[in-house]
């Protein structure tokens, strides 16, 4: 049985029974005015919500962390690469450092090796300088000394000759002579560097006039022995 039936055979609504019944909802009125302000969502200035929102929503999301994740990933590459170029820039300058100071030391034992071979040069040199001028010393000593002694026996062999004799005598007499004439200018304050000039000129004069004469006289009247 249908709810009409049932309420068909139910007791009869009494006059004010039906007149107390809930009022009827108030209706719209349908105007060309209220009719304008609907919105037509045919309208182009409509905009919908798409229908994959949220799975828009969730792939932003991912990719955002995925951007995240592959800066991330950059950033320790771009460490990774700093570090090993630090690190290759160190052993290059280590390696230059290492060559500088090879250099350096080999430069340096080579230069004391150099000095050290000039040394040894300079003082063979200094040696050999020092054997040849005792050698030349030694022999003008020997060649000095057999002179002076040839020269006294000479002298010792022609102590009886006249001009030998006479140039003795003639040194002796002129060495007084010439002793005394200075001491006495000197007693009277007159000796000079002037007169001492003077003096040694003719004295040098007479030397070698002397020389001339006793050279003569030797080749021509009394020869040496």
């Amino acid at each position: 049985m249908s709810y009409a039936d049932a309420a068909a055979k139910g007791p009869k609504q009494t006059p004010e029974e039906f007149h107390s019944r809930a009022p009827a909802p108030p209706s719209v009125e349908n105007t060309e005015s209220s009719a304008s302000s609907l919105v037509d969502v045919d309208s182009p200035h409509v905009s919908s919500v798409p229908s994959d929102f949220e799975s828009q929503a969730t792939q932003t999301q991912t990719q955002a962390e995925r951007m995240a994740h592959e800066a991330e990933d950059q950033a320790r590459e771009a460490s990774a690469k700093a570090s090993q170029k630090t690190k290759e820039t160190s052993a290059e300058a280590d390696n230059k450092a290492s060559e500088a100071s090879s250099k350096a030391s080999a430069k340096a034992k080579e230069f004391g090796q150099y000095a050290s071979e000039k040394g040894d040069e300079l003082s063979k040199e200094a040696g050999d300088k020092y054997e040849k001028a005792k050698k030349s010393t030694a022999r003008n000593y020997r060649e000095g000394k057999e002179e002076a002694r040839e020269k006294g026996n000479e002298l010792s062999r022609n102590r009886d000759n006249p001009v030998v004799v006479g140039n003795a005598v003639i040194i002796g007499l002129g060495s007084v002579a010439l002793g005394f004439s200075a001491y006495q200018k000197y007693a009277q304050g007159e000796l000079s560097w002037k007169l001492a000039g003077i003096t040694a000129a003719a004295v040098g004069a007479f030397a070698v006039g002397d020389y001339y004469v006793s050279q003569y006289l030797f080749q021509n009247k009394y020869p040496k022995k």
